[in-house]
């Protein structure tokens, strides 16, 4: 048979895997937010487009704003349920108000002493939420986390602004250190509560000279005697002269505890409730929602007599607020502390039972009530730990499953709401606004295009027809003259002085020789790289001429505002569609035409730089070489090269001419004579008929892209809220 360290292991085991399928979920709800932004984003555009009254009315009827909140808040749920299933340790919180005995409880099941959990006998003592680990193999020791300014301007010092209307809250330390406290409103409800929270604030103003340096500190390790310190407003014999916790976000103590049998389990210390500092109860609810898997409530009768008040039923309502699908009354126990009479409370036994018989009258639902001396560490092992520990070992998984279940439930409905919601968005346009004789209009139109577009085009081709075998006087030649010229100012060849103490180095003329061909042969051609710019200009002019057709005589202007080669890109990318397969090619072919020296050039006048190569050579040294006859072969090879390599590119230069000819000319062939490719420009046409012609037609008729963009979308949300990519159990 299984104990039950093994059966907690087990159980911590098997929620891991529910992390991962949680991650899930929550990458595809932002999926679909941002899917839900994009599609809100495009009815507002279209409303300011479409007159047709219906219409704007069924756009404004999506509830993109619902939805939007409805997604964050189980975003929000699932976060917390992934830190539940991420931990390595069963969480047990123990919360009560001040001075009912949570310490000394803490401090007999934990083993640890008022060094390391102040029970405050005077005052409301614990001033930091701890979370107390067991480990059987370590001497007691403590981990502090610090506030950074950040978190401790919004987490602690502006509820006090908030909660006791002082205005506007600081927006740094500087100014919350700088500034005095604004005077407490008379008007406030109450009188003792507000002003009781108003010196804790002034707590926290008065003395941040003395914890100030702490802030944005990383986390620190301490020894078990430093813990109360960073824990605790007073010293043990109840001075207040410790200052480090106003600090402090949470302090991680690991321990052995007395109970070796408890397996991974962490103690979780609420800060007393009740000491009238803000923000206990919002912080309390983020500790049960997220790290929580039972809770213990802390009570001590009075001995004298003592009844259910008001502010413990609020505090088990505060609590029962923290996870909606989890009811409290599964996973939460009530201490009733139970004091003997040599105690300071005297015996409370009588009226421990009469609190336990009332529980119901009050509605305090609870797994169980457990009257124990909470002070007796035995009793409390075995009468408190035991009793939750055993229910959590036998319970948790269905807990787990319920509380999972619950969260799906919800991410069900909201996948139907959403489902709902895209249905308007689909529906939403159905009924074209375009004319009824749309394809009566349209076909002349059309007619005319090509018309003027093979006027157009043709005209432009015949241009460069004429211009085919011509030297390109505007933008390559002028780039060839300026290569040439660089490489006879900047020949790369080096001084006598260079050549003599490089043959010193290498002890011969023969590999000095050598190297210097290799390095003037690659200095030289490195100049005829900046011939690309003016391939590059001479082809993105032709781009543009194109381009001008098509804007003007094509009529295409008003797809897009971009022009010259990006026209182009523009139209092929975003606006011809995969089913125009060919007219789509066309546009692509021209677009990523182009030209550069390495590929078209230099292997046409590589033979002319073998005299720069040293196998190849036609000028070889003498028996008896001197730096002066490397010199001088240097400077004669490279002269005759680049004569060679001008000669050369003379020969070459109406071929970029040529080569703009046939590319212009495969699009015209492309665009306006394949067979398949007038069946594609009407369709086309029609999608963007809105755009190309807008005194014609309205920019939502059927077929028309702002209807396709609008499909488009729903059909992206619709795919982001398919059930099974927002399910995490089955």
């Amino acid at each position: 048979m299984r104990n039950r360290n093994e059966t907690i292991s087990d159980i911590i085991d098997k929620r891991r895997p529910l992390v991962q399928k949680i991650e899930r979920t929550e990458e595809n709800l932002r999926e679909l937010t941002s899917g839900l932004h994009a599609l809100e984003s495009q009815r507002n555009k279209l409303v300011t487009q479409i007159e047709d009254r219906k219409i704007q009315g069924r756009l404004a009827e999506i509830d993109f704003l619902a939805l939007h909140l409805k997604i964050a808040t189980e975003l929000e749920a699932l976060a917390k349920l992934k830190i539940r299933f991420s931990r390595d340790t069963l969480n047990i919180g123990v919360v009560g108000r001040a001075r009912q005995g949570k310490s000394r409880l803490l401090q007999s099941l934990t083993g640890l002493t008022t060094t390391e959990i102040p029970d405050g006998d005077r005052q409301h003592c614990t001033g930091v939420r701890s979370t107390i680990h067991h480990n059987p193999n370590v001497t007691t020791f403590g981990e502090v986390y610090f506030h950074s300014e950040r978190s401790f301007i919004d987490e602690v010092i502006a509820p006090y602004y908030e909660k006791l209307h002082l205005g506007a809250k600081p927006n740094n330390l500087v100014e919350f250190a700088s500034k005095p406290l604004p005077p407490l409103p008379e008007n406030l409800p109450g009188y003792a509560a507000p002003g009781a929270m108003y010196e804790h604030l002034n707590r926290y103003h008065t003395n941040i000279d003395k914890y100030v340096g702490l802030l944005n500190s990383p986390p620190k390790r301490i020894s078990s005697n430093e813990i109360r310190e960073y824990v605790a407003q007073d010293t043990a014999d109840g001075q207040r002269i410790f200052f480090n916790y106003l600090a402090v976000k949470e302090v991680k103590i690991t321990c052995p505890f007395p109970n070796t049998d408890v397996g991974q389990i962490a103690l979780v210390d609420m800060p007393g409730l009740g000491d009238t500092g803000v923000g206990d109860e919002t912080r309390l609810i983020q500790t049960l929602s997220q790290d929580i898997d039972a809770v213990l409530f802390v009570r001590m009768p009075s001995a004298k007599g003592d009844y259910w008040a008001d502010v413990d039923v609020r505090l088990y309502d505060t609590a029962r607020a923290a996870i909606v699908d989890l009811p409290l009354d599964l996973w939460s126990f009530m201490i009733l502390n139970q004091t003997n009479a040599n105690s300071a409370n005297g015996n409370n036994f009588n009226n421990c039972q009469d609190l336990a018989d009332d529980l119901d009258k009050k509605h305090l639902n609870l797994v169980d009530c457990i009257i124990a001396n909470c002070a007796d560490v035995e009793v409390a092992n075995l009468k408190i730990l035991d009793t939750v520990l055993n229910y959590l070992a036998t319970k948790i998984q269905s807990l787990d499953r319920q509380y999972a279940s619950s969260c799906q439930e919800r991410m069900i409905e909201l996948q139907n709401t959403v489902n709902t919601e895209i249905e308007k968005a689909r529906q939403a346009l159905a009924s074209p606004t375009a004319n009824q004789n749309e394809m009566g209009v349209f076909l002349p139109l059309y007619n005319q295009f090509i018309s003027n577009l093979s006027v157009g085009l043709m005209e432009l081709l015949d241009n460069f027809k004429q211009q085919r075998y011509l030297v390109d006087e505007d933008f390559f030649q002028p780039q060839v003259e300026v290569a040439i010229q660089a490489c006879k100012e900047d020949a790369g060849i080096p001084d006598l002085q260079e050549i003599k103490v490089r043959h010193r180095e290498k002890g011969s003329w023969e590999i000095v020789y050598a190297e210097y061909l290799h390095k003037i042969r690659t200095h030289l051609t490195r100049h005829f790289n900046s011939l690309d710019n003016g391939l590059k200009q001479l082809i993105d002019a032709a781009k543009s001429q194109i381009t001008k057709v098509l804007t003007s005589q094509g009529s295409l202007g008003g797809l897009t505002t971009a022009r010259g080669a990006n026209f182009l890109q523009v139209i092929a990318n975003k606006k011809v569609s995969d089913e125009q397969i060919n007219l789509r090619r066309a546009f692509q072919n021209l677009w990523n035409f182009e030209m550069s020296y390495e590929v078209n050039f230099h292997y046409r006048i590589r033979q002319h730089l073998d005299d720069l190569t040293p196998d190849d050579t036609s000028l070889r040294l003498s028996a008896k070489p001197t730096a002066e006859e490397v010199l001088e072969n240097l400077t004669q090879l490279h002269q005759e090269t680049v004569y060679k390599c001008q000669e050369a590119l003379a020969d070459l230069s109406s071929e970029p001419k040529l080569a703009v000819f046939a590319a212009v000319e495969e699009f015209v062939d492309q665009v306006l004579r394949g067979e398949e490719i007038k069946n594609e420009w009407p369709v086309f046409l029609y999608e963007v008929r809105s755009q190309v012609w807008p005194t014609y037609f309205k920019p939502m008729g059927e077929g028309s892209n702002s209807l396709k963009e609008w499909q488009r979308l729903v059909d992206i949300v619709g795919k982001a809220n398919q059930l099974e990519f927002l399910q995490f159990i089955n």
